[in-house]
């Protein structure tokens, strides 16, 4: 591409830029770890980021990643890539309203569950479990997902993401509701200050904020994307019934995924629109944190029976010990040689301790690898989980 043409594509993908709001974020101030000279780039930053992330092989791995319901046997139940699409489709829909950066939006939403673990939450919880006794430090999705970006893909050498990007998937935590959400101005120091300190501060891993109002945008459009869409799944498989959903809520929010969805969109862009942050009318923010309690006691805390999380933790505690004495003992026949650590850059199999390998390996795994694993062990079968 000659140079002309080339400025001219770079003036193409930029046209929006010109329009955005003085809140949003510009492509311009992407920062990125490492240095990069790309002579021939016409994508901006945050556009370049989206590729990276669904061109990455943890992004092929959501295909099989338990988003509630694990093992259904129901083709319409959204497993973890579904949920991730959606909550892209509401960020870049609340964001064109308030003329943001969609590409930083995009990049956010797209990258930021890859850090889940098979099992979904019950696995993250089971896998926190293993990394407080074994490191002595926690384990989260979020935190995971920069930690993939940053240290795992692309054979343990990372793909060198923006900041912006990092930051907004370390703060997406979806649990974590509030009326308002503000950017926190950050620089790159106190970024990285703020992640590391994830792993061993619980606080600052709840507390952490976006620097970027795009990055907000997601952390509210994650609940958006998981709290109508969790219910529908319910009823599918009937665990729940429609009518069981308080007259209180239905009457605010609606019954259906599309009239919750719809609701609360429209909400945030009316009490949001041109102001420096996300924010919810008080009486759609009180109908949500109802109906993320109501999801809780009827549908999370009934996705998996109490034999079934026996087992999974069982599982993930017998095959930690196993996978971490292959490494100890150098058994090379071992999945984690042959599939992980053979093609793993050497700086990160010699300045990263054998647990945390293996609690890498472990949370990069897919439902079926997951149980495909464990079932291999002598002390597992099939028959187990479904006692």
């Amino acid at each position: 591409m000659n140079k002309e043409l080339l400025e001219q594509v770079r003036e193409n993908f930029l046209l929006k830029e010109k329009h955005l709001s003085s809140y949003a974020t510009k492509s311009k101030e992407g920062i990125r770890l490492k240095k990069e000279v790309r002579l021939d780039e016409f994508r901006p930053e945050f556009y370049h980021d989206i590729d990276r992330i669904i061109h990455a092989l943890s992004y092929t791995r959501y295909l099989n990643k338990t988003q509630v319901f694990s093992f259904n046997q129901n083709d319409h139940i959204s497993k973890r890539i579904v949920h991730v699409q959606l909550v892209s489709k509401i960020a870049r829909t609340i964001g064109r309203a308030l003329n943001l950066n969609e590409d930083l939006i995009e990049a956010i939403a797209l990258g930021h569950d890859i850090g889940h673990t098979p099992i979904g939450h019950v696995g993250e919880s089971l896998l926190n479990e293993i990394s407080l006794r074994e490191t002595n430090t926690f384990f989260s999705h979020n935190i995971q997902s920069v930690r993939t970006y940053m240290n795992l893909e692309h054979n343990q050498q990372g793909i060198n993401l923006t900041i912006q990007v990092l930051d907004g998937i370390m703060c997406h935590n979806g649990e974590m509701l509030e009326n308002i959400y503000r950017p926190k101005k950050k620089t790159t120091e106190e970024f990285l200050k703020e992640y590391e300190a994830c792993y061993t501060d619980k606080e600052t891993l709840r507390k952490v904020q976006p620097m970027t109002l795009e990055g907000c945008v997601v952390r509210i459009s994650d609940i958006i994307g998981y709290i109508g869409r969790d219910i529908e799944d319910a009823i599918n498989i009937g665990v729940l019934k429609r009518e069981d959903i308080p007259e209180s809520i239905q009457k605010v929010l609606g019954v259906t995924n599309k009239e919750i969805v719809n609701t609360i969109i429209i909400d945030i862009i009316k009490n949001s629109f041109d102001k420096p942050y996300i924010k919810m009318s008080k009486e759609v923010f009180q109908a949500i944190k109802d109906l993320k309690s109501f999801n809780y006691e009827n549908i999370y805390h009934k996705a998996n029976t109490k034999e079934q999380i026996a087992f999974y933790r069982e599982g993930m505690n017998q095959l930690y010990k196993k996978l971490l004495n292959d490494i100890k003992t150098e058994n090379k026949t071992s999945d984690i040689f042959t599939i992980y650590l053979d093609h793993a850059d050497k700086t990160y199999q010699t300045t990263t301790s054998p647990e945390r390998i293996v609690i890498d390996f472990i949370a990069g795994m897919t439902d079926e690898y997951f149980i495909n694993s464990i079932h291999h062990l002598k002390e597992f079968s099939y028959s187990k989980q479904e006692q």
